[in-house]
């Protein structure tokens, strides 16, 4: 399923500071978001639990993707396939 420009799959997960975080409760904010859940059960809604080869062999994985959410919960902008080096300068021109 195309998600950009359609409101976010809405989800509560911990945050890296170990407090739950609802996404529908940032609205009215710009919201970047990066994946990795425990339980890929969020990840299988954005539809970015994918299977991935390595060496030959095949697993399954999260596709690393980032999404920029406008305040009114629509997806903006989607970077597919991340590579960690350099993707956060990406990332802030993109905010601009």
């Amino acid at each position: 399923m195309e998600l950009l420009n359609r409101i976010a799959p809405d989800f509560t997960l911990e945050s890296d500071s170990s407090e739950e975080i609802t996404l529908s409760s940032l609205r009215g904010k710009t919201v970047v978001l990066y994946f990795s859940d425990k339980d890929h059960k969020v990840a299988e809604r954005y539809g970015i639990w994918v299977e991935k080869t390595f060496w030959g062999r095949k697993y399954m994985g999260v596709e690393r993707t980032t999404y920029i959410i406008g305040p009114d919960g629509k997806i903006r902008k989607i970077f597919a396939k991340v590579n960690p080096a350099g993707h956060a300068a990406e990332v802030q021109a993109a905010l601009k």
